[in-house]
């Protein structure tokens, strides 16, 4: 961006934002976009450019007008690739096909959820569906796949590919292999069709897995009804309030918002026999193994062994954690003294307050959401030479006016993408802290340039208030660290194709990047540099710091068990069919794995929503932390801002190879 357009940049944010008062020193841009409430559009003449600027979303009918381009650009692609001769340019007509499908599709599911209008859901859901069942299609299109086997059959050719065109070249012919592209033309139907089943099934359980529980106002105790929703003479439940001190109240909450719905058990028991159906139609044991190959585990043995290897590591220390839970509780509540599986987040929460004295409200005041963003701005200018500026968004290009956007700038390369950061609470918003990807990066060979990358990150933080800026606990911080560094992943890694870029990359290391920010997060070294009392300017002390990171080891055993456990779950869920319900198998593995009791006529699993996106695959943010944990300590544990070119090359492995790749080049 010029210097010129940075100017008129920040004049119309000053005209924006009204800024929260600081006594010590003023906000950067940064600072005061996150820390201010927006002033509302007044300008009635400024047409609308559409969501995202993509003129045909100024409407929700326009979803069907994106998809039809899309899809009539598709459909001269694949002309294009069944025709051209093979090389570079099949792979590059590939992707851009890939591309073509994705820029909607992404955007569509992004909306589906996020947009506080209906109209916008339904309208963005509809899409979701057509391009999917466009792409299972595609996916066991013959003459499109012998375009790619006879490059890949041909060794001269192949000798004449660079790595990662070989390497995407590959992920596309591996696309068509666990789609079924080597049946003949009737199992093939089946298989499309069991995909485009799998794709209402799968929105299905999302939807039913977010929806409220209701009960009957008079069976809950008067004094809890303020804690719920209200609707006529039900309460509603739409969540497990796991961190209120009330030990009725947490109970409550977790009897009615995980009482089993019988059609969305249904719909759960159908989903997974659908996707063992199609994982046998196609020559694999079980979902489990056709998900989890071109993976760094490669099968649910290993998966399994490195969970088990987990649990056995960490048994002594679960047991001793959970004893100092009943001990506490106990002391709490002398009367009913049974550690219960609504009890474990906040006794944990309780321990780590006392031993260390690390209430939240103690810090909240030294972490204002904007003071957190000039500190991820700064670090990440010193570590990748990355600024972080704020930019007015156009009308009709958010989809609700507290809706930040930020543009992702290098010190030599200029601009690299957009950031929409949909932080604060909004109705009918999911409550699930996200990163989307709505358009990835990739090199246009037609136009000569590079396609930015797009991204928004969702939150569910407190409005900042005429009297103070939001201001986060220590866990909102660190969940704010985690999901820019998603967004960072998508931002710099400036991949070729489009079809690897960002988090697109191999699912047990997509997490890598935004798990090694935490650790960014707790760092006395960094915060030092932005962690200032919102009123006084007086920095974070060290102490506080040191008692943070501490306290994250107690009962952090227990913490890494209930994982193990999620994780667990997904693997027995995606195995060959345990002829018994969804349920005993949660009860069975909760024994096993956890070691609190299952609570009768509950139903976990109907709130696990992972199981659709990371079907098979939970593990992944057990791996991905430990592969974390190895860059950290590698890296950066003598100095968290070292970028000499080795630690550069480091990240560069992270951020633009898979797990797998990274890990055989001794990369991390």
């Amino acid at each position: 961006m010029s210097a010129c357009k940075r100017l008129v940049c920040l004049v119309k944010q000053r005209r924006l934002w009204a800024p929260t008062r600081r006594n010590v020193s003023t906000w950067s841009p940064v600072g005061t976009a996150f820390n201010a409430r927006p002033h509302k559009r007044q300008d009635f003449f400024e047409k609308s450019v559409g969501l995202f600027g993509v003129p045909e979303l100024s409407s929700p009918e326009g979803f069907q007008a994106a998809a039809k381009t899309a899809l009539r650009n598709t459909e001269r692609l694949v002309g294009r690739a069944c025709s051209s001769p093979a090389g570079v340019g099949t792979v590059e007509c590939f992707d851009q096909l890939s591309d073509e499908l994705c820029k909607v599709a992404d955007l569509a599911d992004f909306i589906k959820v996020a947009h506080p209008d209906p109209e916008y859901r339904e309208a963005a859901e509809k899409t979701c569906i057509e391009i999917g069942t466009v792409v299972e299609k595609l996916n066991t299109n013959v003459e499109l796949c012998q375009s790619l086997k006879k490059l890949l059959d041909d060794p001269k050719i192949v000798a004449q590919l660079d790595p990662d065109t070989r390497r995407v070249a590959e992920l596309f012919m591996f696309d068509f292999e666990i789609s079924g592209i080597h049946l003949d033309e009737k199992l093939r139907k089946e298989a499309v069709g069991l995909h485009v089943k799998l794709l209402d099934l799968n929105n299905a359980f999302l939807i039913g897995s977010h929806t409220p529980n209701r009960i009957a106002k008079a069976a809950i105790p008067q004094h809890l009804h303020m804690h719920f929703g209200s609707e006529g003479s039900f309460i509603q439940v739409g969540g497990l309030h796991a961190d209120s001190p009330d030990d009725l109240l947490r109970e409550i909450a977790y009897r009615v918002y995980l009482y089993p719905n019988a059609d969305l058990l249904d719909c759960l028991e159908e989903l997974l026999r659908c996707r063992y159906k199609l994982a046998k139609l196609v020559g694999y044991k079980s979902y489990g193994h056709r998900a989890l190959k071109g993976t760094m585990a490669k099968s649910p043995e290993t998966v399994m062994s490195f969970l088990q290897l987990l649990t056995d590591k960490l048994s002594d220390r679960t047991k001793k954690d959970f004893r100092m839970m009943r001990d506490m509780k106990k002391k709490l509540n002398p009367r009913n003294p049974e550690l219960m599986a609504w009890d474990h987040p906040f006794l944990s929460g309780v321990l780590r307050a006392e031993r260390f004295n690390i209430e939240p409200s103690l810090y909240s005041p030294y972490l204002s959401l904007g003071g957190c963003m000039e500190g991820l701005n700064s670090l990440f200018s010193q570590l990748y030479g990355v600024s972080l500026m704020s930019e007015h968004p156009s009308a009709g290009e958010v989809w609700s006016e507290d809706v930040r956007k930020l543009a992702v700038v290098h010190e030599t390369e200029g601009l690299l993408g957009h950031i929409y950061c949909d932080f604060f609470q909004r109705s009918d918003k999911p409550h699930q802290d996200c990163h989307f990807t709505i358009r990835g990066g990739r090199w246009c060979q037609d136009a000569g340039r590079y396609q930015l990358p797009v991204v928004v990150l969702m939150l569910s933080l407190p409005h900042p208030t005429k009297s103070a800026p939001t201001l986060l606990t220590p866990g909102m911080m660190e969940n704010l660290f985690h999901e820019m560094g998603h967004a960072m992943h998508s931002m710099l890694g400036r991949t070729r194709y489009q079809h690897v870029t960002g988090t697109r990359c191999a699912t047990d290391f997509a997490e890598v990047p935004s798990i090694l920010m935490e650790y960014f997060a707790t760092d006395y070294r960094v915060l030092s540099q932005f962690a200032r009392h919102y009123q006084t300017g007086q920095p974070l002390p060290e102490s506080m710091v040191a008692r943070l990171s501490e306290s994250k080891k107690v009962c952090g055993a227990a913490d890494t068990q209930l994982q193990i456990f999620y994780a667990v779950l997904d693997q027995i869920y995606h195995s060959k069919p345990q002829n018994r319900s969804t349920t005993e198998i949660l009860k069975d593995m909760q024994q096993k794995f956890y070691g609190l009791p299952y609570t009768p006529n509950t139903a976990w699993q109907l709130r696990f929503s992972h199981l659709i996106g990371y079907g098979a695959k939970y593990y992944s943010y057990l791996m991905s932390r430990a592969v974390a944990s190895m860059v950290w300590k590698q890296c950066f544990i003598q100095d968290p801002l070292n970028r000499s070119e080795t630690i550069l090359n480091t990240l560069r492995h992270v951020f633009m190879q898979d797990g797998s790749e990274a890990l055989r080049r001794g990369a991390v």
